[in-house]
């Protein structure tokens, strides 16, 4: 079942969503240094924080489909038709399955170094080394529920075929950010994911896995040139509701 999610808004009311999700170990506020941009180029920013991260609720257990659910949740709660989604790391990994699931509800779609589960099962690992190999790089500081770190990396070295398979299912124009060698999300495992989700583009930002926090700028002009390139390929520039009810030619 899905839950409330803790989240905040910022930007004006009528104007185009976008909606960011954390990395695993991490929180909203990740986000702090990026908002104001997408809000200068015209968005209004939602920025959740995951189950069991952060504000919002510790509630168990954590699937991988838990936090698809509860994002989809937040946009049927926020009345959010259609939105640009915009993901790190395990957020990343959500936006895939809120984009495969619901594909017409995705403007375009941002996935920052995002994991990619096997097609076959890996081994095992030790409780410490899947520590080490936090998908979202967790920090001691931070209110989160271990577990929900932890089962998320258990469940993203399973096989996941379904999920390779809805991949050509998403429709948004995806742009696919790498963070290069440094990372340990292998390039080529997400040259993979790019070649089979038919709108993506493939962006290599050579500064490890958290490029929003390593090269915010980098960061920042990617993005903000894949939207506006979105839009010189045909894809709808963002509207408000009052845009959209002139163009029906509704009062």
């Amino acid at each position: 079942m899905a839950v409330a999610l803790h989240h905040r808004v910022d930007g004006p009311a009528d104007a185009p969503a976008a909606v960011l999700l954390h990395g695993g170990g991490s929180r909203g506020a990740t986000w702090d240094l990026f908002t104001p941009a997408l809000v200068s180029a015209g968005y209004r920013v939602v920025v959740p924080d995951l189950r069991g991260h952060a504000g919002s609720p510790r509630c168990r257990p954590y699937t991988l489909e838990h936090h698809r659910d509860d994002v989809l949740a937040l946009l049927d709660r926020l009345e959010l038709h259609q939105v640009t989604l915009i993901g790190h790391s395990l957020g990343g990994f959500a936006a895939t399955l809120v984009a495969q699931e619901q594909p017409e509800r995705i403007r375009r779609l941002v996935l920052e170094d995002p994991p990619a589960p096997p097609r076959r099962s890996a081994g095992k690992l030790s409780l410490g080394r899947l520590l080490m190999l936090s998908i979202g790089t967790a920090d001691p500081r931070r209110r989160y529920d271990r577990l929900a770190l932890t089962s998320a990396i258990t469940q993203l070295r399973q096989a996941h075929p379904g999920w390779w398979d809805a991949l050509p299912a998403i429709t948004a124009p995806t742009l696919l950010l790498s963070g290069g060698p440094g990372s340990h999300i292998a390039p080529a495992r997400l040259a993979e994911v790019a070649a089979l989700i038919p709108r993506c583009d493939l962006v290599t930002v050579p500064v490890g896995h958290r490029i929003h926090s390593t090269a915010p700028e980098d960061f920042r002009k990617a993005v903000l040139n894949f939207l506006g390139e979105a839009v010189l390929d045909g894809d709808p520039a963002p509207t408000s509701p009052a845009e959209d009810a002139v163009r029906e030619g509704q009062p």
